[in-house]
């Protein structure tokens, strides 16, 4: 089973040009049976309205998908925090809301059930963040947003795997607890449970935080130079052969949109 995380950048590329792909054709090049998504757009303007989950599951052949928003609005400008009712998934296509989302996206080829949203308040502070560009950098201080992650069981041909995707706060120490409270929510799983994402965490903070194992040593920010590991995936509750296999399976994607590289596993149980 291959799993990928991929922080999205709501689909632009760090190099705007005429030649710029559609993140349909990207995602079309990518083959996996679960994908995460972090900085995920629906409906806003700055990424032409597009439902980008359901355009990357489309492209990517994967039935099964759920967008969850963290905020309603846009980032950086004007917005309030959603909630479960603005969630979205492949089963209802008839979903009326209409506002600009942005949140995170998970998409599988096979069946989710118990599907469920876990959500995280902002931290109520400000940071400067280095924007990475090509050539250069820009400096630009920014408010944190609430957070969310999206947990599913999926129904493998390995069995029932839970499967959570999350994009966790850029404010040090907040991440941290998000990462620990995450872990700690999925303990009642007795399945092989997978937590996917964008975690803003360095290196293998998250897995020394949780205890889980770390699938991956790979840095994954920015594309164009990775130098950071901010996209991970914790795995427990899989056998010793299987990590040591999928951590030989490891390694990442640069592609034509985003500043975050796709992170890909194999994983069998």
């Amino acid at each position: 089973m291959r799993v990928i995380t991929w922080n999205l950048l709501h689909g632009i590329a760090l190099t705007q040009d005429e030649a710029m792909p559609s993140l349909a054709d990207v995602a079309s090049k990518i083959t996996a049976d679960v994908i995460g998504l972090q900085e995920v757009d629906r409906a806003q303007p700055r990424s032409n309205n597009e439902h980008q989950t359901q355009i990357v599951a489309k492209a990517m052949g994967l039935p099964h998908w759920v967008f969850a928003p963290a905020i309603i609005g846009t980032p950086g400008e004007s917005w309030e925090g959603a909630n479960d009712s603005h969630v979205h998934t492949h089963d209802n296509l008839a979903h009326s809301q209409t506002e600009p989302h942005y949140g995170v996206g998970l998409a599988s080829r096979y069946p989710m059930t118990n599907v469920e949203v876990l959500r995280f308040k902002a931290a109520p502070l400000s940071l400067p963040l280095v924007i990475p560009g090509n050539p250069r950098p820009r400096i630009i201080k920014v408010a944190d947003e609430p957070r969310v992650a999206i947990i599913a069981d999926l129904e493998t041909p390995y069995g029932i795997i839970t499967v959570a995707t999350a994009h966790l706060s850029f404010v040090p120490g907040y991440n941290v607890k998000q990462i620990r409270a995450l872990s700690k929510h999925l303990a009642a799983r007795e399945n092989p449970v997978l937590i996917i994402g964008d975690f803003n965490l360095p290196g293998q903070i998250s897995a020394r935080v949780t205890g889980w194992d770390s699938l991956a040593k790979l840095a994954t920010y920015p594309t164009f130079k990775p130098r950071i590991q901010f996209d991970h995936m914790l795995a427990r509750g899989f056998g010793a052969e299987s990590v040591r296999l999928a951590k030989a399976s490891a390694h990442t994607l640069a592609l034509e949109i985003s500043d975050h590289c796709a992170l890909v596993v194999e994983i069998s149980n």
